[in-house]
Parts: structure tokens; sequence; C-alpha cells
């Protein structure tokens, strides 16, 4: 379907019309106003010109919700508007950059100022006589636990059934449009990239959790011809590849819980077929292999006293591959489904902080990330977090997933983000403190779709300093820093 189809269909569901009014009140339409400051100096490391954001964004979100019967509808809005181009929203991806970076003739640079649509989707809970199913069909945010698999807005049709003993889901997913005024394509690793998913976990005692969870990825997109250099806007990768992962926690992500001691460990092998775009030192070349990966995500918060926390975690995302003759090579380095954001409540906050650093942002793929925490909260008035990242490739030759750091170096005369040889990828230091205002009355189905549950002043930000993998020359520091204030009519 056509973007423009497609927004045509979420403002007709923002114009709601009889059919729904039957049971609209004030709890079931809204506005949400964000402001957001933002700091950032060098996204770049100083290879490159641009890369530092200082500016200020007004982000209003409009929404409604209705509601008859079994059947249920919402919609939300954005307009956003700003001195510069600032990241108003925590699910942008990472390849909306700054002004000046864009490399793909415009078609994927962002404006100061744009209009979306966010979500808008139809849901029906009669399949069953159990209140936590739903079958929800639309543009809808797609979230799991850890952030680590699913964290995105995405078209999808997806059912969830969710009792106290057991949680299940399964669905199918498919980008087909940003439904931003300012984006004219979608960023290239997702056209013709579909996805279906599912996961089961069972409550084995209380308060404690396994699950088994599934995700497939169809690309039938084609890569750019072998001419040139790859660019930003060039689809660099394809192929088919099957994630199967095992969970086991003690619903550690759940700030609410009592637990004195609380852990979560994942397992994550990754099979299929994939086709890569690498510049090389005379053009492009093409990597076909048999993908045979895994990654894992382990960690341990244990409670001090109703107020206090401390932690660790570790994550790992395998690297590099080998020679099987033919042409073809045998790939061991991970990789995420594409769908995630990595933000989370791993700390014991209600704040959602980055597992890989505020700054940082780094995917699971080709990393080591070992990681010290501590954090604090005072009933529902106040929280902060406090983190500490080292971070490492597990393959010196190969590089690593997208992260918020964007330096391009001279290497032996092809472009490389990282320095062969070296492993150091550097360390990080984020805080998050967040003061809570009012707590928002809304339904159960739009409390858990909106980014937060009621009015807030946060701070979040990270220092990065690089390691040897990046060129001496390169900046020693880094930082990206967020005031955000949110309030809710």
């Amino acid at each position: 379907m056509t973007r423009t189809h497609w927004m045509g269909l979420g403002l007709s569901l923002l114009a709601t019309g009889p059919t729904w009014a039957v049971q609209m009140d004030d709890k079931h339409f809204g506005l949400d106003i964000k402001i957001t400051l933002q700091s950032e100096d060098d996204r770049d490391l100083g290879t490159r010109s641009g890369g530092d954001v200082q500016g200020i964004g007004l982000d209003l979100r409009p929404w409604v919700f209705g509601q008859r019967g079994q059947w249920s509808a919402f919609a939300i809005g954005q307009i956003v508007t700003a001195t510069d181009i600032i990241q108003t929203d925590t699910l942008t991806d990472e390849d909306i950059q700054a002004d000046g970076q864009s490399q793909d003739d415009g078609r994927r640079e962002p404006e100061k100022n744009y209009l979306a649509l966010r979500e808008f989707w139809v849901d029906y809970a009669g399949l069953t006589d159990y209140p936590g199913e739903h079958l929800r069909l639309g543009r809808q945010r797609l979230r799991s636990p850890d952030g680590l698999w699913r964290d995105t807005n995405i078209e999808a049709l997806n059912w969830t059934f969710d009792t106290t003993l057991l949680r299940a889901s399964l669905g199918v997913a498919e980008r087909f449009s940003d439904y931003r005024t300012d984006l004219d394509e979608l960023a290239p690793e997702d056209q013709d990239r579909s996805h279906l998913f599912g996961d089961i976990a069972a409550q084995w005692a209380p308060g404690h959790w396994v699950a088994l969870r599934g995700h497939h990825r169809r690309d039938d997109g084609k890569l750019s011809d072998l001419t040139g250099e790859v660019e930003l806007g060039d689809k660099r990768s394809t192929g088919d590849l099957t994630w199967l992962g095992l969970t086991a926690s003690s619903d550690a992500f759940n700030f609410r819980n009592t637990h004195t001691l609380n852990y979560w460990a994942s397992l994550t092998g990754l099979t299929g077929e994939r086709e890569q775009l690498r510049n090389v030192e005379d053009g492009r070349s093409v990597q076909r292999s048999d993908v045979s990966a895994w990654g894992t995500d382990l960690g341990l918060r244990w409670r001090l006293d109703p107020h206090w926390q401390i932690g660790a975690a570790y994550a790992r995302g395998s690297g590099g591959g080998d020679d099987q003759g033919e042409g073809n090579k045998g790939d061991g380095q991970f990789e995420q489904t594409g769908l995630q954001s990595n933000r989370s409540t791993y700390t014991g906050t209600r704040s959602s902080t980055h597992r890989f650093g505020e700054a940082f942002r780094g995917e699971l793929s080709n990393l080591q990330a070992a990681s010290l925490f501590g954090s604090w909260q005072l009933n529902d008035d106040y929280d902060a977090s406090l983190v500490y990242h080292r971070f490492w490739r597990l393959d010196d030759r190969q590089p690593i997933g997208d992260s918020g750091i964007n330096a391009q170096l001279d290497d032996n005369g092809a472009n490389r983000a990282l320095l062969n040889g070296e492993k150091d990828l550097g360390q990080e230091v984020d805080l998050v403190l967040t003061k809570y205002f009012k707590q928002g009355l809304l339904p159960a189905s739009i409390s858990q779709t909106l980014d937060e549950p009621s009015a807030l002043v946060r701070f979040r930000g990270g220092v990065f300093k690089p390691g040897d993998a990046y060129d001496s020359e390169t900046d020693s520091l880094m930082h990206r820093a967020f005031i955000d204030v949110i309030w809710r009519y």
C-alpha cells in the first residue's frame, strides 16, 4: 500500500466517527506535549564536518481512543517543530542523521518541522474469554520487555495472550512507510522486508518466568549494483534469517516487583542465509554467507533496600566467519532482528535506559559489553540510574552493527569505521534522572502504548570515550544529552 493510503487510514481513525462515540469521554482522547532539549558533540568524533546538535524541539502528540464492546481503536499523531534536528522520539531510527550527514540525495534527510502518524490500529478482544487476549491490526507498537527483539512502531497483525501464568504472542509485520512528511522513502534495510514472530512464556514459580522466542525475517529486496562505494541510501543486506531464543527472568523489567535479587538471562541462535554489500579497495563486493551465530544477554540486580539497587550486566553478540570455499563464506556474525530499540528498564526504575549506552547506542553484533549500574527510586515521584559500560568487538577485522557513532577512517585505502587489529571500542558513563508528576488515568491498552504513563521532567545522557579501535586522531570524548519535559492533557 502507498503512504497516502495508509496516512488516509490513520487520519480517518483520528477523526473517529459515531461508531465509537458512544463510549468517548475525557479519558479517551488527549494531547501529550513534549519539549526536548538536546546537546550532542560529536557523533563523528571529528572525522567529518557536522555531527553536532544543539537545540530545542516541541513535539505535540494528539491521540484518540474509542471502544464499543470487544472492539477498540486508537490513533496518535505527531506535530514536531525544532531549532535543529532534535530526537524527540526515542524510537527514531539511527539512520536518520543530523543536518549535513545525509548521503542519499535527501531521500532520508529529516527536517526540523514535520507531521507524522505514530500509531493507528483496530483491536478485537473477543476471540476467547480471557481478558488479556487481543488481536490488533494496523500500525502499532510491538515491544518485548528487554527491547532487544522488538520495540518499534510498525504495521502489523499481532495476537497477544496475557494471563497470570501464561503469556504468548504471534504476529506478522512489514514497514510500508515512516508516515512522516519529511521522509520520502523507507530506510533501505526496511524495503521489501517482512517479519514473522512469536513467543510463549510461562510462570513456573511466583515472579519467575521462562520463555521461548522465535523470529523469521524475509528480505526480498535487491542489493545496489557494484559500481562506486556503498552509500547511506544503498540497500546493504538481504537474506532470510531466523532467530530462536530461550530466556529466563525474575520479572526483572517490571520496576514494581519487590524481589531482593532480580535476574535475566537469554541465549539466542541465528541461522539462515545473508548477502551483504561491502566496500573494498577497488569498489564494492557482495559477500554471500550461510549464517550460524549466537548472542546472549545476562543481568543480575540486587535490592539493597526499598530505594536503592545495584547490578551488573553482560552481553555478547558473536562476530566473524571462516572461509568455506566456492565463494561462499561461513558467517558467524550475530545481528538483531531490526525491530529492536535496545531500551529497557533493566536498572530497576520506571525510566528506560539504552542497554548499550545513551551515547554509543551500540547493537549486539560483533560486540561484547559489560555494564555496572546503580539505581534509586522514591515512591512514584523520583528515580535515577547511573551506568558504566565497557565495549569490545570480538573479531578485530569485522565491522560492528549500527551505532550512534559514525566515525569514518581512511584505513589503507578502504573507508572503514574501525581500525583492523584493534578490539577496544571504548567506555561510557550514563546518567538518567526523572521527576514524575500526575499519574495518567488511562485505559490499560492506552497506557501501554504511550511512551510514558505520567507527566515528567527527565535528564538522560552519556559520555563516551573511544578506545583503540578508533584512530588516535579522533576526538577523545563525545557526549549525547537530553532534557525531556512531558505534560499530558
